[in-house]
């Protein structure tokens, strides 16, 4: 566990040590996480090609990540349902908004795109499997490395984190509540708690969840939490300018990990810019713990 948990933590936290000053390198720094993204995908891709009878399982596949992510997706709305209650907050709503969902649908269905071309590719080449798992190992810490560039890089100090109390509200709820979703999740499909809780702390972060779970229990788990992540992805574009104006929490944690990036733009333009800190302080702290659990469940 500690060899993970190294193997997790050091590239993080030298990439975060970097700090860039150039708004163009920070921009290709952005540019190359979404391509290894899609080269750790492809990798997975192979790797399930290389299962035995992978084809009989994909039902099995398709079934549990569905499982999994009304699962968790409903606790995480209970939760943060409960949290609004609380606060009894409104946030302005930008009138007249048009959101263009049609590009980001299809970005995320492009991913689930590549690990298929990954799959396809297996088929047809003989390829050594423990070669695509050490070439998996290392595009994963460069992509850690990445994230901690652009996490250093984000403009969020601890300070603000800590004052944050709203985002901080927002990640523990969803935290707990995921936690919650994918035990009961795991116990309605017939898999261990333990696997079950690793599924669930991904918190949307697909291409990490995807590959750390692939490695550390089985592809076809890792299977499970990469389109199980990406069906949160897809609901959140749909829920959030829906709910935002009248359920700010709600709106801003069914995005997860993915409030401080990939939805937050839809955030901003549907919520306003205050609804924007909490965005980003709740997907920094879901990123940066997500990881951590996912590693402590695999290994527990």
């Amino acid at each position: 566990m500690y060899f993970d948990l190294l193997f997790i933590l050091l590239p993080l936290v030298l990439g975060y040590l970097v700090v860039v000053q150039s708004e163009s390198w920070l921009h290709r720094v952005n540019q190359y996480c979404g391509y290894m993204v899609y080269f750790i995908l492809f990798l997975m891709g192979i790797s399930l090609s290389l299962i035995d009878n992978f084809s009989a399982n994909a039902s099995q596949v398709v079934w549990h990540a569905a499982v999994f992510m009304v699962a968790i997706l409903g606790a995480n709305l209970i939760g943060l349902y409960v949290l609004d209650r609380w606060h009894r907050q409104r946030i302005q709503q930008t009138r007249d908004v048009q959101i263009d969902k049609l590009p980001m649908i299809i970005e995320s269905i492009s991913l689930l795109g590549v690990v298929a071309l990954g799959f396809v590719i297996g088929l047809f080449f003989s390829l050594d499997k423990a070669i695509i798992d050490s070439a998996s190992e290392w595009a994963l810490m460069v992509l850690l490395a990445l994230i901690g560039i652009s996490l250093r890089n984000s403009g969020i100090a601890l300070r603000e984190i800590v004052l944050n109390k709203s985002g901080m509200q927002i990640a523990i709820v969803v935290m707990i509540t995921s936690w919650l979703g994918g035990s009961a999740a795991a116990k309605l499909v017939g898999l261990p708690a333990l696997h079950g809780l690793a599924v669930s702390s991904g918190f949307g972060w697909y291409s990490l969840s995807g590959i750390l779970i692939s490695d550390g229990i089985s592809p076809l788990l890792g299977a499970v939490a990469l389109i199980s992540d990406l069906g949160r992805e897809l609901v959140a574009i749909f829920v959030i300018p829906l709910m935002i104006a009248a359920k700010r929490h709600s709106a801003i944690g069914i995005g997860g990990a993915t409030s401080m990036d990939f939805t937050l733009p839809i955030i901003q333009k549907t919520g306003g810019s205050d609804a924007v800190p909490i965005a980003i302080v709740s997907g920094f702290i879901l990123s940066v713990m997500a990881p951590l659990c996912m590693l402590f469940f695999i290994n527990f």
